[in-house]
């Protein structure tokens, strides 16, 4: 595992505490590398939502709250479905085949929560890229990466697992089918549906 995936993995299981500023010195010593490669670590982690700056050159990781996760389950909303929209008349055999793959990687039990939201990642992309819209792409990728930090919540008190894996394979069936209709009908809910009772569990524990 990559220094970024383990720092990443270490947030999604509250092995880093939130609000606490990360302090270079201490990370090299707990990962056993010098203070180059976790500094390249931290910038990234802040290129992709999952931590903010704090004081000279400083960073913490953010608290989970229900506003952020509300403001980019609309964001990816609106810009996955046009993504769709666009890939869908180019997706092919093998994009189906693959994904279907990473429906079945996803059944495994023994995942990590950071293999398990890279792997969601991983499947919905196969069905994003052929649209050859490589800024949209991007922007909603960044997306799914920054929503990546909520998959703990998701995949463990609100149970979602298998229902989005449900919908995943209905996904794929819709597209065999080429019922674009139903196909973008099912993706609007699989993404609002999630988005919403995230928002609504976040705000009850608030």
């Amino acid at each position: 595992m990559l220094l970024y995936q383990k720092i990443k993995d270490d947030i999604l299981n509250n092995r880093l505490p939130v609000g606490r500023p990360l302090r270079q010195t201490e990370l090299s010593d707990r990962y056993g590398v010098s203070r180059i490669p976790i500094r390249d670590a931290l910038l990234r982690l802040k290129a992709d939502g999952w931590l903010v700056p704090h004081g000279k050159a400083g960073y913490i990781i953010p608290d989970l709250n229900w506003q952020e996760a509300e403001d980019i389950f609309l964001m990816r909303l609106d810009l996955e479905l046009r993504l769709f929209d666009y890939a869908f008349d180019k997706i092919n055999k093998v994009n189906l085949e693959c994904a279907g793959q990473l429906i079945e990687k996803l059944d495994n039990k023994q995942l990590t929560l950071l293999e398990k939201g890279e792997l969601n990642w991983d499947f919905h992309k196969e069905l994003y890229f052929p649209a050859d819209r490589p800024v949209l792409y991007k922007t909603v990728q960044s997306l799914n990466q920054q929503y990546a930090r909520y998959l703990g919540f998701q995949y463990g008190p609100m149970g979602y697992k298998q229902h989005s894996q449900n919908e995943h394979v209905e996904l794929l069936r819709f597209i065999e089918l080429n019922d674009k209709k139903s196909a973008m009908c099912l993706l609007n809910q699989h993404i609002k549906d999630a988005g919403q009772l995230l928002v609504t569990y976040l705000k009850s524990i608030k």
